[in-house]
């Protein structure tokens, strides 16, 4: 299967990059491509300069669409006796990215996230699909004065340790994440790896994550009640005491706390140990591409890796030094799920269980 690049613009075709660069991710809300090409004069590429700043585009590896958005910058360069040409551009979320949330009166009382969302959205022209149970109606959302359009989407969206990305398409999606399933091929060290490299980096893991909010009463409530609402998640791996405190924005619940809590835990030693694989082409042995938002087996003796592990983040490289290459960044799925409070929601009020009764959260002191 080819895997021939080419950017789409104005109806034409732009092929023959010598420099490739394309990146997604789960925590990406616009993936983003930057393609290069060197000529010697007198044959420089000068069709290139037909496509300007701002058009759409739309990027392929060979059939498979990988990106609808549009066309950021185009650096020149050259020298005596060569020219170089570069295309770089981003999703059409880029707009939701780098845009003041604008729409309507900016504010909404008992709405789903997705609308909410979706409202925020289309000020840009971007559709949201939603593929997961965003939970109860949030009471109360308003646009702070300055945030982006992401900003905004995004405080609502940590608020139940939700995620969202972009699509082919360019639509922003809330996922769940693993939802892509099981990648064919596996990562096994000595047989598809070239290279791999972990950070092992812990200085933002901590033993104790306090996560405190206020929450509006009624009232039943007490003034203390009323006034603040806390829980703590340990991390009893830490040989010494780390704590950091957390604030939630707005009206806060216990619930939202300790999910919050929990989540924090589970999400930063997660971060700690994502790892980059280099493989060799950027498909899978069924002909598939690698994409985010899979789960692959990892099989690693030297980093330590013997499990499943999801794919956060996938970059599809060419280079005249390694040739067609794929990075493919992994971490612990259970650090990018929300905490079970979402999940067992449903099943917790039909059986009377108490939800936020965890055995590693608890009210703080």
């Amino acid at each position: 299967m080819t895997d021939l690049v080419s950017l789409r613009v104005n109806g034409a075709d732009y092929a023959g990059w010598l420099d490739v660069e394309i990146t997604a991710g789960i925590e990406r809300q616009a993936r983003d491509f930057k393609l290069s090409i060197t000529r010697s004069w007198p044959n420089a590429p000068a069709n290139v300069r037909r496509v300007k700043q701002g058009d759409l585009c739309e990027l392929y590896i060979g059939a498979d669409k990988v990106l609808t958005g549009f066309v950021d910058a185009m650096p020149i360069g050259y020298t005596g006796t060569s020219i170089s040409l570069s295309i770089t551009g981003r999703s059409k979320t880029a707009d939701l990215v780098d845009c003041s949330a604008d729409f309507g009166s900016g504010q909404w009382r008992n709405r789903k996230i997705e609308k909410i969302a979706a409202d925020l959205a289309s000020s840009y022209g971007i559709k949201v699909i939603t593929d997961i149970d965003t939970g109860a109606l949030i009471s109360d959302h308003q646009i702070d004065t300055g945030e982006t359009a992401f900003e905004s989407i995004g405080r609502l969206l940590l608020l139940r340790q939700m995620l969202s990305t972009d699509d082919a398409e360019g639509n922003l999606h809330l996922i769940s994440a693993g939802s892509g399933g099981l990648a064919n091929t596996a990562l096994v060290f000595g047989k598809n790896v070239l290279a791999a490299s972990i950070g092992n980096d812990y200085k933002d893991v901590f033993s104790d994550y306090v996560v405190k909010g206020q929450r509006a009463g009624n009232d039943y409530d007490s003034a203390e009640s009323v006034a603040s609402v806390s829980a703590v998640a340990s991390d009893t791996t830490l040989a010494r005491h780390r704590k950091t405190i957390i604030m939630l924005n707005g009206n806060a619940t216990q619930q939202d706390c300790s999910q919050r809590a929990r989540y924090e835990r589970l999400y930063r030693a997660a971060k700690a140990i994502e790892t980059v694989y280099t493989v060799q082409g950027w498909r899978q042995d069924d002909g598939s591409l690698w994409r985010p938002n899979q789960m692959v087996s990892v099989s690693d003796p030297i980093i330590g890796f013997e499990r499943t592990l999801l794919i956060t983040e996938v970059s599809y490289r060419i280079s005249e030094s390694d040739g067609t290459t794929c990075d493919i960044k992994v971490a612990p799925k259970e650090g990018f799920i929300p905490s079970p409070e979402v999940a067992k929601k449903e099943s917790d009020k039909k059986s009377g269980k108490a939800s936020t009764d965890w055995p590693d959260v608890k009210a703080a002191t």
